[in-house]
C-alpha cells in the first residue's frame, strides 16, 4: 500500500534528523547551547558526555535503534515482534552507545522472565523509531497494529502507546496529503485529555520563540514535556532545515523532537529539502 521508495526516504529522514541533533543532545545548560564550536549548519560532534566517542555523522542510540529496526524488516514482510525481540537483544548484547533507563528494564525483565518485558518508560523517544514500520504494513490498520507492538517491547507504559498511536495516524494522514496543522486539530479530538491538552498548546504557541517555548513546555524526555514541543515545530515551521535548527538550539532531549516531526514534516514534501551536506551520515538507507 505504501510507496517504498517515499518510506525509504522518510527513514532516511527521521537517521538525518537524529544525527544532526547528536551535536547538542541531552544538553541542557543555556550557556553550552552557545557554544562556538557548535556549527549549527552542519552535523557535529556530540558535546553531551553521554555520546563520548560518537563522531559527526553518526546516530544517538535512538538513530541506532532505528536503523537496526529497518535492517531487520528490510528483506521482511510483516513484523514478528517476538523474532525482533531477540535480534534487538543481540544488537544490545555488543552494543557501545548510551543504554537508557527503558532499555535497561527491558533487558533486565528479559532476564528475570518477566512478561511482557517491556518497561513502563514514557520516554518520546520510542515513538521517532516507527517509521520502518512502514515497509511490512500492508494497510494503515496494520501499521497502527505493528506501532502497537513494536512500542510495547521496550516502553509498555499506556502514556507512550497512546501517543505513538497519536502520531502514527498524524503520519498516515499526512502521507494522504493532509495538511499537518488540519490533521492534529482533527485526530486531537478522538484523543484522551491529555493529548487534546497537548495539541492545544502546542498549536497556540506557534508564533512564539521557539527556544523560550520548548524550554517553557520541558526539553526533557518524557511524553509529559515533549509532545507540545513537536506540535509547535510542526505548526511553526515551514523549511525543515530552520525546524531542525532551531528545535537542536533549544537543547535538552532534541533529538526526540527531531525525529518525529520531521517524519511528519516531510510526509508529502520533498526529499531535497534535506541540507546535502546533512546527507553525510554513516549509514546507507
Amino acid at each position: 500500500m505504501f510507496d517504498r521508495k517515499k518510506i525509504k526516504e522518510l527513514i532516511l529522514t527521521s537517521l538525518i534528523a537524529d544525527a544532526y541533533s547528536l551535536g547538542a543532545h541531552w544538553v541542557y545548560d543555556e550557556k553550552q547551547l552557545k557554544d562556538p564550536s557548535i556549527n549549527w549548519d552542519e552535523l557535529n560532534t556530540p558535546l553531551s558526555v553521554w555520546h563520548k566517542g560518537k563522531v559527526a555523522g553518526e546516530f544517538t542510540h535512538y538513530g541506532d535503534q532505528t536503523y537496526w529496526l529497518y535492517k531487520f524488516l528490510e528483506d521482511k514482510e510483516t513484523f514478528d515482534e517476538n523474532e525482533y525481540l531477540k535480534y534487538w537483544q543481540e544488537k544490545m548484547a555488543s552494543y557501545n552507545g548510551y543504554i537508557d533507563g527503558a532499555t535497561r528494564e527491558t533487558l533486565e525483565n528479559i532476564k528475570n522472565d518477566v512478561v511482557p518485558s517491556g518497561s513502563k518508560s514514557t520516554d518520546l523517544s520510542i515513538i521517532g523509531r516507527i517509521t520502518p514500520l512502514l515497509l511490512v504494513s500492508k494497510s494503515k490498520e496494520e501499521f497502527l497494529e505493528n506501532v502497537e507492538k513494536f512500542v510495547k517491547l521496550t516502553h509498555n507504559s499506556t502514556k507512550a502507546i497512546n501517543a505513538s498511536n497519536f502520531f502514527a495516524k498524524v503520519l498516515l494522514e499526512c502521507l494522504d496529503g493532509k495538511d499537518i496543522e488540519e490533521t492534529l486539530v482533527s485526530l486531537k479530538e478522538q484523543s484522551s485529555e491529555d493529548i487534546k491538552n497537548f495539541v492545544n498548546r502546542g498549536i497556540a504557541s506557534k508564533d512564539k520563540d521557539t527556544f523560550e517555548t520548548i524550554r517553557e513546555f520541558g526539553p526533557a524526555c518524557d511524553i509529559d514535556e515533549g509532545f507540545s514541543g513537536i506540535i509547535h515545530l510542526l505548526s511553526k515551521y515551514t523549511n525543515l532545515k530552520d525546524m531542525l535548527i532551531n528545535n537542536a538550539k533549544a537543547g535538552g532531549d532534541s533529538s526526540s523532537r527531531a525525529m518525529i516531526a520531521s517524519v511528519i514534516f516531510m510526509s508529502n514534501k520533498s526529499i531535497t529539502q534535506i541540507p546535502k551536506n546533512w546527507l553525510a551520515i554513516k549509514v546507507e538507507i
